[in-house]
């Protein structure tokens, strides 16, 4: 997920979902370009206990959709990334960190691997809205002389997130309930042609749903019907995140940041890094690889943090030692509501980033104690079988 941008409210976008955010009675702002729900009537603070709860459906079709086709398309794709492309089995969803030639992060996504469609292998791609059109662009420079690169922009994408999504979704297409975590496949859902995979960015069970966006409405209102399901915004989505402890790409990582520095070193797997058989071959590949192989080099690490005062500690906030050094900076913060307390996570000096470490945030002049935690702040609730 990326944070928002500011856009002129005549220029925004809207998703194949936007009459009925509004029917809904949902409060629209500008987000990545496109108007979309923050929050609807029942507010931040229950559509996250919801989600937590019961079913939460997100409406996340300003995300960017695409298709990568072709018997090159593994190996070509996996030139742009420090990731396992091309040993992903069929049936199977990864994350993935797009990376400048420095070696940072242009933005993170997720793939499948669908197999052979249409006579032809593919890979289906999600992409942060705010980023779609460069990402789009840099795919097809780096790589689209070696496969289609399939942008599709005709598709609506839900999220069906909670631990009675479950329970939901296969009332309404049964055999889903036989997915696992990051696997997925082709259903008919009330009538509509949906690519759904076990995934999601709320740190519970749930799903994401490829629909055309001609279908978005029907398959939203047959969703909404289930007597789990109540409609959520991107205010909880936010809050959901940061609990589970996953990045916002524009807060927590951008192209000032690599992914050892990020603390994304899992999502590099083995056969990538030194010594592994398709070790580099990625852009930046020398300064992550040197970056994971000597951590002491890295000048800066993003930790877990909780405020040891009922005081929120927002993004951009000063972090300080307990001495009073400047040690770095808060990228997302907010008082989490499952958690009920005042969690956030930054960037700090290694030398700071041990579990336990104190180090002071400075909010409005006053130094507010804080102390570096594990993530996620509250358990994972994947559905892995």
């Amino acid at each position: 997920m990326s944070a928002p941008t500011a856009t002129p409210a005549a220029t925004l976008l809207t998703t194949p979902l936007n009459a009925l955010h509004i029917e809904l009675g949902a409060r629209m702002v500008p987000f990545a370009g496109y108007s979309m729900p923050v929050q609807y009537p029942a507010g931040l603070m229950a559509e996250h206990v919801h989600t937590r709860t019961a079913a939460g459906l997100f409406d996340v079709s300003h995300m960017g959709q695409l298709k990568l086709i072709g018997a090159d398309a593994a190996a070509a794709f996996e030139t742009l990334m420090p990731v396992d492309v091309i040993d992903l089995p069929v049936g199977k969803q990864r994350y993935g960190l797009l990376l400048t030639d420095e070696g940072t992060v242009i933005d993170d996504l997720m793939f499948f691997n669908q197999g052979t469609v249409d006579g032809e292998p593919a890979l289906f791609v999600i992409v942060n809205g705010a980023c779609k059109v460069g990402d789009i662009a840099h795919i097809q420079a780096r790589i689209g002389q070696r496969c289609k690169v399939v942008p599709m922009p005709d598709h609506a994408l839900l999220a069906l997130q909670g631990p009675q999504a479950v329970t939901a979704l296969a009332r309404l297409a049964p055999g889903v309930e036989k997915l696992v975590f990051m696997t997925g496949g082709t259903f008919s859902i009330a009538g509509c042609d949906c690519f759904v995979t076990r995934s999601g960015y709320t740190g519970e069970d749930g799903f994401e749903i490829s629909v055309p966006a001609a279908q978005a409405d029907t398959l939203a209102r047959a969703l909404l019907a289930q007597p789990e399901v109540k409609p959520i915004g991107l205010g909880a989505r936010n809050s959901l995140r940061l609990e589970a402890g996953l990045c916002l790409y524009g807060n927590d990582i951008d192209t000032t940041t690599t992914p050892p520095e990020a603390a994304l070193n899992w999502a590099i797997q083995k056969v990538r890094r030194t010594g592994g058989a398709r070790a580099g071959g990625f852009p930046g590949a020398d300064k992550v690889l040197a970056q994971i192989d000597n951590p002491a080099t890295l000048p800066r690490k993003r930790v877990g943090l909780v405020a040891l005062e009922r005081v929120p500690v927002r993004e951009h906030t000063e972090l300080q030692s307990e001495g009073g050094q400047k040690i770095g900076e808060v990228t997302s913060g907010l008082l989490g509501p499952t958690v009920n307390e005042p969690v956030a996570m930054g960037y700090v000096l290694p030398a700071f980033a041990a579990i336990g470490t104190r180090v002071n945030a400075i909010v409005r002049g006053k130094a507010v104690p804080m102390e570096v935690r594990a993530m996620p702040f509250t358990p994972a609730n994947y559905f892995r079988g």
